[in-house]
């Protein structure tokens, strides 16, 4: 059964690029994304800019005066879970001098790629925290508290429902909660850290 293409509308056209300019200001929040997704730099960037490939290329499905920013996050959210399904199918090819070398190299920094660029802006201890939460707690609780999204916006971004999103938010802070008052020693403080 062969299965008949249509063709795709042309985007509508953006003649002072206000779309383009828009999208591309939230390259470095995408990329803070893409690290933690993929705890890899050069992942990370592939993600990113397949990201915008195929926001660019959608651009005409865009509506405008809606959340840019969730759109662009609901892109890669979806490219992300879709390569990591095309990625369980596909045997691994190993590379082993590659591997060691790659090895000794991040082994100098101790840094994962995540951390090195929280650094700055969270202190160790909540950092630390956060790390050690399941990826789909640690996911809800930056989505909601980092970077700011509804409810309704992260449920359509992560393809689950509200209630989900909620309880995951809730879940993932009761866990770092947790964690923060075990390493301080029950005072629940980070020095004034803020997430």
């Amino acid at each position: 059964m062969a299965f008949r293409r249509h063709p795709r509308p042309a985007p509508a056209p953006d003649p002072g690029g206000a779309f383009e300019a828009e999208a591309l200001s939230y390259v470095n929040r995408l990329y803070a994304a893409a690290l933690r997704l993929t705890r890899n730099r050069a992942d990370a960037e592939d993600l990113v800019q397949e990201t915008y490939l195929k926001a660019f290329r959608s651009a005409g499905r865009f509506e405008p005066g809606t959340n840019l920013k969730a759109w662009l996050f609901t892109i890669l959210q979806n490219t992300f879970l879709n390569t990591r399904r095309r990625g369980a199918r596909e045997p691994l090819a190993a590379d082993d001098q590659l591997a060691e070398h790659l090895a000794a190299e991040t082994a100098g920094d101790g840094a994962s790629p995540e951390q090195l660029l929280l650094g700055e802006s969270l202190d160790a201890d909540l950092q630390a925290a956060l790390d050690s939460l399941p990826e789909v707690f640690r996911q809800a609780v930056w989505l909601r508290d980092v970077e700011e999204f509804s409810y309704a916006e992260m449920a359509r971004m992560l393809g689950i429902p509200i209630g989900t999103v909620m309880s995951r938010i809730a879940r993932g802070r009761r866990l770092l909660y947790e964690r923060l008052t075990a390493k301080t020693g029950g005072t629940g403080g980070t020095r004034g850290a803020k997430l």
